[in-house]
Parts: C-alpha cells; structure tokens; sequence
C-alpha cells in the first residue's frame, strides 16, 4: 500500500505564476501613473518584490492587515518613485487598478494541469489540495480563474487557520484535516525554507520545486517541474 495519501501545493510560484502577474500589473499599473517619466521599469519590478515580501511577513505575523500591507507597498514605491505621499484613497485607488491588471494575469504554469491528471491516473485513491498563505478569498479566485479547482479537493490558507507558513502549526491543521498522519502527506512548494524545509520539519515529506535551477540543498527532495513530482512519490513509497 503506498505510504503517500496526500499531496498539498503551494499555491503562488507552484501552480500559478505570480511573479509573472505581478511584473505585467506594476508596469501597467505604473505607465498609467501621472508624473513619471524615464522609469526603470525592471528596477520597479525589483523593488515591488522586496516590498511585497516585507509588507507580506508583516501581515502573515499579525503586524498589519491585509489592507495595511497593501497601502504599505503603494505608498513605500509612489515615495520611492518621487510621487510624493499618498493618503489612502489614493493609494486604494492606484492599488485597484494595480489588482485588475494582476488578476487579468493569473495564469497556471504550463505543467500544472499535466502533473495533476498524471496523479490522479496513476494514484487515483490520492487526495490533492493546496495548503497557502495569503488572503483565503482571493486565493480562491485564483483557484477559479485559474481552473484548477476541480483538480483540488481541499483548499487551506493561513488567513483561515491562524498560522502562516513557515509555522509548523499550518502543516499539522491541513494534516488534520485530512485525517492523515504527516508521515503520510507530501508537500510541494517553490521556496526552499518557508515550503520544503517547514514542511519537513512539521513531519510532512517537503519536496522543493526549484524552478530556477538554484543550487540544490541535500537533504530536501528536488524537482525541477511538476513533470516530476510521480518519481519522487514513487521513491518515497518504497
């Protein structure tokens, strides 16, 4: 009997592409922007990562709302960007049409859905779903949009559990909610320690999708593509 009974995703940079969102949403978003001119469009581009990861250790640590986070990275980029400041209906303004052009771009990677039909032929008493961080509504209308939902039989997020990756509590809550033992659950995410070496350390199996081809670590399983994530189950349920 295989030892795997679940497998659980991240969700942003394993199945859906955010960096790509994000990076086609701040340039448009800021080519609509009155006042700027000559902008390092790349240079923004790095700088509104930074600002997101920052703003979002913040709010997943209960030191701002998800609204909060949100204004700090408008208002941190217009000062940046010689905008000057920014009271709030401004910067909810710009945000919500930062927000369109981000949600118009959602998109799953390419071996997304290939990976998931794969598991459910080969392993179809498999349970498969997402365990993220974030905001639980708009991660699932990621889901939707994305078309992945049906391929997903449980959802869990942080801002609906109380406990953010890399917390070992978030792991051990969707492991309960399965009615597994960690032992028996596999967790794939895109970030070395907040997915993969958290998961691991929770009990989980943690498995590093390591899109970029980073240097590897060696004692966390690695995947370069969803493609290969079957090989991997097969080797851990030897």
């Amino acid at each position: 009997m295989p030892s795997v009974k679940a497998v659980l995703f991240d969700l942003d940079g394993t199945l859906i592409d955010h960096d790509s969102a994000a990076a086609v949403a701040l340039t448009r978003a800021l080519e609509a922007t009155p006042g700027l001119s000559h902008l390092d469009h790349e240079r923004a581009r790095h700088r509104w990562r930074e600002l997101e990861n920052l703003a979002m250790d913040r709010y997943l640590a209960g030191d701002l709302t998800f609204t909060g986070q949100r204004r700090l990275r408008v208002t941190s980029i217009a000062a940046e960007l010689g905008l000057g400041t920014w009271d709030n209906p401004r910067t909810d303004a710009w945000f919500a049409s930062y927000l369109r052009h981000y949600e118009a771009a959602w998109c799953a990677y390419d071996d997304v859905q290939p990976a998931l039909r794969a598991l459910a032929v080969q392993r179809p008493g498999l349970t498969i779903g997402v365990l993220t961080n974030g905001d639980a509504d708009q991660q699932h209308r990621k889901l939707r949009r994305t078309g992945l939902t049906a391929g997903l039989s449980e959802v869990i997020v942080s801002s609906t559990v109380g406990a953010a990756k890399p917390d070992a509590r978030i792991f051990h809550h969707g492991c309960t909610r399965l009615r597994l033992s960690p032992a028996e659950v596999v967790y794939v995410g895109d970030r070395l320690h907040t997915d993969a070496i958290a998961a691991t350390n929770a009990g989980l199996h943690g498995i590093w999708l390591n899109r970029s081809n980073d240097p590897p670590h060696e004692d966390i399983s690695t995947i370069g593509t969803l493609g290969d994530l079957p090989a991997v189950l097969a080797e851990i349920d030897r």
